[in-house]
Order: C-alpha cells, then sequence, then structure tokens
C-alpha cells in the first residue's frame, strides 16, 4: 500500500508540475541568446541598461540599435547588426572627463597622506592633505575599477583617460570621492578642467592651473554659453553647439581648455607655460 499511495503521489506532483509549467511558462525570443553571445559580457552599463542580456533584449525588440554597445568593436556592431537584419544604427560616443588638472607639479600640498593608498580612504583623513579641497588626490581608484584599461596615471600622479578605449561606463565617476569625473560627448570640445570654489587669489595660491574666475571667458563666449557660479566657470551644456576654441585663448591658467580630436586637452595661448617637472615642495611639512 505504500508503494502505490507514493508512486501516486509522485505522479500527482509530476502532473502538477506539468501544468504549472504549461500555464507559468514565458517564451522567450531564441534570437535573445544568440544576440547576448555576440556581446562582450562586460556587463559595464555603458549603453544604461542592467547588462549585456537586458541589451540583448531591447536589440531583439528593436527598442535600441547595436550601435550603442559602445564596448563592442566595429566588427562586432555589424554581426549582431547582420544577425538581427537590421542597421547598425549610431550614436553621439560618450567620455569620461576628468575636472582637474592639478598634478603634483603645479598643485600644492599641505600635509603628506599616510596611509591606505587609496583616493577614498585619503578623503576621509583632512581631505587628502592636498591645498585645494577640490583636487584629484591622484592615488588612482579610477584606474583600478576601469575594466578597459582606458585610465592611467601620468609623471605627475593625474589620472588620463584613453578616449579611444573609454566606454563611458560611469564606474570611474561612481569611484572618484571629490566626484571630479563626469561623463561627455566627444563632440563637446569646450571644458572646465578644475571644480575650485576658492576665491581667485587664494585659488591659484593653491593650483597654479585652478580657474580664478576672472570672467574672460564668459566675455569671449556667445553670451550665456559660459557663466561663473560660486568663483568657477560653468558651461550651459544646452548650448554647446554655439562653443569655438577661441574661447579659451584668454584664460592665463589654463583651466579652460578644447579637446582635439585624439581626446588630448588643449590650452589657450594665453596659458602660462608650465615647464616645471618635479613635485612642489609640501607647504606645512606635517603628515595627515
Amino acid at each position: 500500500m505504500a508503494g502505490v499511495f507514493m508512486a501516486g503521489l509522485g505522479g500527482l506532483l509530476a502532473l502538477m508540475l506539468a501544468l504549472a509549467n504549461r500555464k507559468l511558462f514565458v517564451y522567450e525570443d531564441p534570437r535573445i541568446e544568440e544576440v547576448d553571445g555576440l556581446l562582450p559580457k562586460s556587463n559595464c552599463g555603458a549603453c544604461g541598461l542592467a547588462g549585456c542580456h537586458d541589451f540583448a533584449e531591447k536589440l531583439v525588440l528593436g527598442e535600441v540599435v547595436a550601435a550603442k554597445c559602445t564596448v563592442s568593436s566595429p566588427a562586432q556592431i555589424a554581426a549582431i547588426a547582420g544577425y538581427l537584419g537590421v542597421e547598425a544604427g549610431a550614436v553621439d560616443r560618450r567620455v569620461a572627463r576628468l575636472a582637474c588638472a592639478g598634478g603634483r607639479h603645479v598643485a600644492f600640498l599641505r600635509a603628506k597622506y599616510v596611509g591606505l593608498s587609496t583616493c577614498r580612504g585619503a578623503a576621509v583623513v583632512s581631505g587628502g592633505g592636498k591645498e585645494c579641497g577640490w583636487g584629484c588626490l591622484g592615488l588612482g581608484d579610477c584606474v583600478s575599477v576601469c575594466l578597459q584599461g582606458a585610465i592611467t596615471l601620468d609623471e605627475h600622479g593625474l589620472p588620463v583617460v584613453d578616449q579611444d578605449k573609454c566606454t563611458a561606463c560611469n564606474d570611474c565617476v561612481t569611484a572618484c570621492p571629490k566626484k571630479l569625473f563626469s561623463l561627455g560627448l566627444v563632440k563637446d570640445r569646450l571644458f572646465v578642467a578644475c571644480k575650485s570654489r576658492a576665491e581667485g587669489d587664494l585659488a591659484e595660491a593653491a593650483c597654479e592651473v585652478a580657474c580664478t574666475a576672472c570672467g574672460k571667458c564668459v566675455a569671449d563666449a556667445p553670451p550665456g554659453l559660459i557663466t561663473v557660479r560660486d568663483n568657477l566657470a560653468e558651461i550651459d551644456i544646452a548650448r554647446f553647439s554655439e562653443a569655438r576654441r577661441e574661447v579659451i585663448d584668454r584664460c592665463a591658467t589654463g583651466a579652460i581648455v578644447w579637446f582635439d580630436d585624439a581626446g588630448v586637452p588643449q590650452r589657450g595661448a594665453a596659458a602660462r607655460k608650465i615647464l616645471r617637472k618635479d613635485a612642489l615642495p609640501l607647504r606645512s611639512g606635517e603628515s595627515a
């Protein structure tokens, strides 16, 4: 009797599972898995979606274009579009940009930080010891989180973004405790490479390439394109199409820059030449 009961119970449960599977079954287009397999599997979020599988679903539904995956190579994008029989599309590329040019050779330290070798760790100890409280700490948290290898530290401890490798995944934006990184369109060339809110003379005393809020860029730009707020020049992103390289020409510190085709920031004609290679001396001689 026990054997018959168990057999009957097993059969009943199997029937219930079969009915549940039939009732609750959710169809997934088999092309989603195929497209997912063609994607780079970085799950970086640069496309604005949760991951590669989510992106594959949107692709199959026609809600996004293949070119929106900035991690994929042109050959990969073409393969995905070819498989789906659609146009690859085009998107304006975005890139991470650093609002600081204050390397060790132009920015003073008020104290030497000794401790956990991360920007986040240094930031909680009196801001990291840099004279400019808004400046880059140069310990490379952004380098560590960049899976594409698009960020390196230069000889002065300042992050440099390789425009060709950057996928605008936003990881460096999140990792920087000073909030110095932002994502911008490659085609938008005008940029303020400073975040200091200190008054003019104080800002320049802490960093030779700081924005002094002199207002020359405001005067040279189309009306309304640039304003000065809280001692810092700010660009109206809605009006980037009006920007011209001439806007940076009279900036004496070179705090406002123009990116060339390779994504390298160019300073204006009036910007003082920086010849110093060595780090500036510690001002207070203290440790943090």
